[in-house]
């Protein structure tokens, strides 16, 4: 209603001390608060401009609402009214998802991954990580909403659909169909364990290690800093190998070749003592075992176990280059190595193989070649 401009300024100076008096209130209460939660503290921090500006808007929208200084254009304070219930929408989402997001990092922090056995943090980190855009995007989406309904003409076309939000719902599904399948797939992947953030796996024949998890993509960083970047429906729908599935612990395979008069024996005694002098190895598991001996070499496996995949590899790369000096150094006999026999063939020897097939009366053995010596005499004697 129009008033005059000295009863809107006093109605404004009253609503803004009454804002004021609030966030003194408000700050004094997360201090005591503080004292006994240390959480107290870090919501304030977290939430302490959004909430001032909420309660600002609200105090000022207040009082525009109700009146209107009476040489000013309707129209305009309409507008600008307008201007003030979007803004407090807006200030409102943003501390509704601050409140939330604090709440998921609050629930998170008690989870570390900096430790050995990290298979449960993993898995709240991923579920978190997951719910925090799908948090996001529902405070969005509802704020978003909630501004356009403060439109009239918004408000009609909504009458509107909701009475064909059948043909709409099917369209929209069917243009829809590629994006919330990868929607789904990505809910899915964060509450189905199938994979976590942090596991090892290999994908397209890449090794790495799950670094992001979206509601639509998942992000691989290579053993190499390259990151492949793959659809959620990839890991719902694709075979893949998680090394970290059950436990961050894994075992790893070393193998080589060396000749049949290597000593296994000292090479298991040799693979004690670099496995004792390294701190890679977790002290779970130690096999060396001959699994094959064909074609003039002897192939050794060494099976070894490392906290984790990237220890793992230091692990197999250690192994195999302290094995292979140690061979080069003390087992020269255990060299890979080609042996070639010659043999010196006998010239009164018997042709063997297909030649022999082919021997005569005059050819092919001793006495068939001195039949045929004397023959030729014979016949010359003859002549």
């Amino acid at each position: 209603m129009p008033v005059p401009w000295t009863d809107f300024l006093t109605a404004l100076g009253t609503a803004l001390l009454g804002a004021l008096a609030t966030m003194v209130i408000v700050h004094l209460v997360a201090r005591l608060a503080s004292r006994r939660w240390g959480s107290a503290s870090r919501l304030a921090h977290e939430t302490r401009v959004p909430f001032r500006l909420l309660v600002l808007l609200v105090a000022v929208d207040s009082v525009v609402t109700g009146m209107r200084p009476e040489d000013v254009d309707p129209s305009w304070w309409g507008a600008l009214d307008h201007a003030l219930q979007i803004a407090t929408i807006g200030a409102g989402a943003w501390l509704l998802g601050s409140v939330l997001l604090f709440l998921e990092d609050l629930g998170l922090s008690r989870y570390r991954t900096d430790v050995a056995d990290n298979l449960a943090a993993r898995r709240v980190q991923t579920q978190v990580q997951v719910l925090r855009r799908l948090t996001v995007a529902a405070v969005v989406v509802v704020a978003l909403g909630a501004a356009l309904l403060t439109f009239p003409g918004v408000r009609a076309v909504g009458a509107s659909l909701l009475a064909s939000a059948g043909l709409v719902s099917v369209v929209a599904a069917l243009a829809a169909q590629s994006t919330l399948a990868n929607l789904f797939a990505g809910v899915q992947l964060a509450f189905s364990d199938a994979i976590r953030i942090d596991d090892i796996v290999i994908v397209e024949g890449e090794w790495g290690r799950i670094e992001e998890i979206t509601l639509s993509y998942v992000v691989v960083h290579l053993w190499d800093d390259r990151r492949l970047v793959l659809p959620s429906t990839y890991f719902t729908q694709t075979p893949f190998q998680n090394w970290t599935r059950h436990s961050s612990e894994l075992l790893g395979a070393v193998e080589l070749d060396v000749d049949w008069r290597v000593d296994v024996a000292a090479m298991r005694d040799e693979l004690d003592r670099l496995l004792e002098g390294t701190d890679l190895w977790d002290g779970r598991s130690k096999v060396l075992q001959v699994t094959d001996a064909v074609g003039g070499l002897v192939r050794v496996r060494v099976l070894v176990t490392a906290e984790d995949a990237g220890r793992l590899f230091d692990l197999r790369c250690y192994v195999r280059e302290r094995l292979v000096a140690w061979v080069q150094q003390s087992q020269e006999a255990g060299l890979p190595r080609q042996r070639v026999e010659l043999v010196e063939r006998s010239a009164a020897r018997r042709t063997t193989g297909p030649e022999a097939d082919r021997a005569g009366a005059f050819s092919g053995d001793e006495h068939s070649e001195e039949r045929g010596r004397q023959f030729r005499r014979e016949e010359t004697a003859g002549g």
